[in-house]
């Protein structure tokens, strides 16, 4: 007794199996991450170099031709790319595609350890990063309005503390606005009149913005740590801070100069409709799903601005979760729309419940896969989704030619049992050479390098995924449903009379004029394609 006749005889169990996938697929089309773009490693890695006030020409001579000269020596760099500008420069490493990103970066950080002592003492430490698609911006929302910019930007700072703390965000970053600065304006007449210099200012500030451990005091009810604070963090902490001191009186840093709470300045502008802006820049976690990542971000930005003042408007932009909602939207509407066609196309070929076999392989199809994708541990994403949609009108390829045979036996008088079972063991073949054939369409995909292959594998992986569920369902599902609701129905002898077997008829007539006519269509259409 094969696989099928054992199916067959475990009806119950069998449609309990498929049922069970079923739901599983669906819970697993609600659940898995649903992403914009593949997260895929990109192999660039560049070296951000700084130094206050130097010239590009200065730039490479001075910061950039001694990182090079380290880094270079990095195994497994196909380029390497750098740009000098006033204040600093950068160098652009690219990897070989399927690089190990990971010993990359630990080989790029080295080399830059070892390239600082050759830098000018005065720059800046260099930083080492990496791109990540999934660390770019989801969303990004913007306050705006006839608002003072400090209560623009204490709103902004506060709106992007929440944000953080959704856990499907990875970071959220300010644009548009300026950091904090005390101006500090010393009196030059004030610091001759009690005999001090400049310098002396400056290390009273630097003196005092510290934390300073005293030690420890123990008592009956334990051992408690002291320690004297003296960090700098209001315009009130600046002015009291102590420059001189004789034993009776002291001098403060308010007595020297005029203190004012001022901005810097701006290193981003942003705007709305012409007016001031802030924008905060929403990334979202690697495997976090972006759709209830995006709601989440709105939903908290709705609270907040319950809380602002007047005249402040919130709007949003660069929304990727409305393709990933279109596409969703176009997905479900093509599984039922094909459904639907199906069951009108075959029902005028084969029987109502033929109909019903063969309809019932897209969506078994389509959610088996889908769980197939969760279980190895993918992400829905633009690729994945546009996969999907191709791959809707194939599933039911397998089942057609299952169910067709099973009817053609059952109307010679065979049971519906034998007729499916011998369905399924006659046509193992015809469907495993259609299957593997679609499947070899869309395999080379998988092999095809650099980032764009990194970025295309997913289609073939979900088209693999679907069409393997298509011929399960096709050689086990189908003749186990089939043997239970299928019924023996004649069929009308059309074949004679029929448009096609009449062209078919006169082609075998003609077997040269046929051939010659088929080798000269193959000929000019590439030819026509290439004019």
């Amino acid at each position: 007794m094969g696989l099928v006749e054992t199916a067959i005889r475990n009806a119950r169990l069998t449609i309990s199996v498929l049922i069970f996938l079923m739901l599983a697929g669906a819970q697993a089309y609600i659940a898995i991450p649903k992403e914009a773009e593949p997260d895929i490693q990109i192999p660039i890695i560049y070296v951000s170099l700084g130094y206050q006030g130097i010239s590009p020409e200065d730039s490479e001579r001075l910061l950039l031709r001694p990182m090079e000269t380290s880094l270079k020596t990095i195994a497994g760099i196909k380029e390497m790319t750098s740009t000098a500008y006033q204040g600093g420069g950068n160098v652009l490493l690219e990897f070989q595609a399927g690089a190990d990103l990971k010993k990359a970066l630990d080989d790029v950080r080295s080399k830059v350890s070892e390239a600082k002592r050759d830098l000018p003492s005065g720059a800046d430490e260099p930083t080492v990063n990496e791109v990540n698609i999934s660390e770019f911006p989801v969303l990004v929302v913007t306050l705006s309005g006839e608002v003072p910019e400090r209560i623009l930007t204490r709103a902004g700072r506060e709106l992007r503390d929440r944000i953080e703390e959704i856990p499907g965000v990875l970071d959220a970053t300010l644009q548009g606005v300026r950091e904090d600065l005390v101006e500090v304006i010393i009196d030059p007449a004030k610091l001759s009149s009690y005999g001090l210099r400049p310098d002396t200012l400056i290390s009273g500030v630097a003196a005092n913005n510290q934390l300073i451990a005293a030690g420890a005091m123990e008592g009956a009810e334990g051992r408690y740590a002291i320690k004297v604070p003296s960090l700098i963090e209001t315009v009130e902490d600046v002015a009291n801070l102590p420059v001189i001191s004789n034993g009776t009186a002291i001098v403060r840093a308010r007595d020297l100069a005029a203190i004012r709470s001022t901005y810097k300045d701006p290193e981003t502008i942003t705007r709305l409709d012409g007016n001031p802006a802030i924008a905060i820049e929403v990334s979202k976690r690697t495997g976090s799903n972006l759709i209830e990542t995006v709601d989440k971000v709105k939903e908290v930005t709705a609270e907040f601005q319950k809380l602002l003042p007047e005249g402040t408007i919130v709007s949003f932009s660069q929304d990727k979760s409305t393709d990933i909602r279109q596409l969703l939207t176009d997905l479900q509407n093509s599984v039922l729309t094909a459904v639907i066609l199906v069951f009108i196309v075959i029902l005028y070929a084969l029987s109502g419940r033929a109909s019903l076999l063969i309809g019932l392989a897209i969506p078994a199809s389509f959610l088996i896969g889908i769980l197939g994708l969760q279980l190895a541990g993918l992400t829905v994403n633009i690729v994945v989704l546009f996969s999907l949609i191709l791959a809707v009108g194939m599933l039911v390829d397998d089942a057609i030619i299952v169910t067709e045979y099973a009817e053609r036996r059952m109307a010679e008088g065979m049971g519906k049992r034998e007729a499916f079972a011998l369905a399924s063991h006659k046509m193992t073949g015809p469907v495993l050479a259609a299957t593997a054939t679609r499947v070899a369409a869309f395999s080379p995909l998988l092999f095809w390098p650099g980032i764009v292959g990194e970025f295309m594998k997913y289609m073939p992986i979900t088209l693999i995924a679907t069409l393997s569920a298509s011929l399960v369902y096709a050689l086990y599902f189908a003749p186990t449903l089939g043997a239970i609701i299928a019924k023996p129905v004649k069929e009308e002898d059309r074949s004679r009379n029929s448009l096609y077997m009449r062209f078919v008829g006169r082609a075998i007539r003609h077997p040269v004029l046929v051939t010659l006519t088929a080798l000269a269509t193959l000929i000019a259409v590439p030819y026509a394609y290439g004019t």
